[in-house]
């Protein structure tokens, strides 16, 4: 029986941020842990739990089964976790501590616009509080998009829109939403750091240092992350707490409700849809999806695609006009090889992405 409480990790942080290739790596590197998995990402469907899928640990050793279904992971439906914790993160919880002797750490990804702290104080109900503690509240940042002070990748526009809308006086900024999530942080993550200049690495310190205590460390990372099983396994035994001193934390969110300020998180205005084809054209899918990027606002397509010819799933991820793409993993037998991409943005045009995307399907033939 473990008589200890089990650790747990937030990760927030923005969009494109990095979030699920941290947790992905986390997963691959860290052996000799048993861990569940909590994804929540905004979108019609959760893209991410699907591509940690197919990395995560299994939690199976001899007398044991996993934690729930062969995956590990459990799934939350659609929109933040602060407006959806009660209703659906401890009955999630509840079944993780009830499996509590076949867990060793438990990861949570919040979505892009979510705030930990209301995450966090869900840590002090007494049904969790009893058997889990935050081991850790890791904030990820965009290291080129801050410092060119977009704080995201490609929304700086959505800013503009809110403060130009009068009916949205009190909706949080982007640097409002950045401040809340650095200030409940434990440890700050700045990816992508192999992009940045010496002048543009200096402009992220400073901001992260007016707005986290000295305490707090922050770690430059880039993609050599993925392979230091040392310094990942590092991330995973902070024991801050975090949960002991989250009331404590005072951040805008929490001003504008004490105001009586109307409370609208900054996602309600982002729209997601879900393109849905079969096999389609590599170059030819990748050529649309940067085409509509560059003509619509489009903040945001993650998804995956199914080549002929090629035995292993394409992942396809694109933030602001940058489009990725990689191998994951090989198709497996009892799936159907098919596409399909979550796109986020504002104002979206389904019916029109949808026909400019399958412009790249192939006809199957008899």
């Amino acid at each position: 029986m473990n008589l200890n409480k089990i650790p747990a990790t937030v990760v927030t942080g923005f969009l494109g941020s990095g979030k699920t290739t941290l947790l992905a790596s986390l997963l691959r590197q860290v052996t000799g842990k048993r861990i569940a998995v909590i994804v929540n990402e905004f979108g019609e469907q959760d893209i991410d739990s699907s591509l940690l899928r197919g990395c995560a640990l299994s939690c199976e050793e001899e007398g044991s089964a996993p934690v729930e279904s062969e995956s590990g992971i459990f799934e939350l439906a659609n929109g933040c976790i602060c407006c959806t914790v009660e209703e659906e993160f401890l009955p999630v919880m509840k079944k993780l501590m009830a499996r509590r002797d076949d867990i060793d750490h438990i990861l949570i990804e919040t979505s892009g616009l979510a705030l930990p702290k209301p995450l966090v104080q869900a840590f002090n109900w007494p049904e969790v509080r009893q058997h889990c503690t935050v081991d850790a509240i890791i904030t990820l940042i965009d290291g080129p998009a801050v410092a060119a002070g977009r704080y995201a990748s490609d929304v700086g526009k959505v800013e503009a829109q809110r403060l130009a809308d009068d009916s949205l006086d009190h909706d949080p900024s982007l640097r409002e939403l950045l401040d809340d999530q650095l200030s409940a942080a434990d440890l700050v993550l700045v990816s992508k750091t192999d992009l940045l200049e010496p002048a543009d690495r200096k402009r992220v310190e400073e901001l992260v240092a007016q707005r986290v205590p000295a305490s707090v460390k922050t770690l430059f990372i880039d993609q050599s992350l993925a392979a230091d099983s040392a310094q990942l396994e590092a991330l995973m035994g902070i024991g801050a707490a975090s949960e002991e001193n989250i009331d404590r934390i005072d951040n805008h969110h929490d001003r504008h409700h004490a105001e009586g300020a109307h409370h609208d998180h900054a996602h309600d205005h982002f729209d997601s849809c879900v393109i849905r084809l079969g096999e389609v054209d590599g170059d030819l899918l990748a050529d649309s999806l940067q085409q509509l990027l560059k003509a619509h606002e489009i903040y945001r397509a993650k998804g995956f695609a199914a080549i002929p010819g090629k035995p292993m799933r394409r992942v396809i991820q694109a933030v602001g006009e940058r489009l990725d793409g990689y191998f994951d993993r090989l198709w497996r037998q009892d799936e159907p090889r098919c596409t399909q991409l979550v796109i986020i943005g504002r104002a979206l045009d389904k019916q029109a992405l949808y026909a400019a995307l399958a412009s790249a399907e192939i006809e199957a033939t008899a």
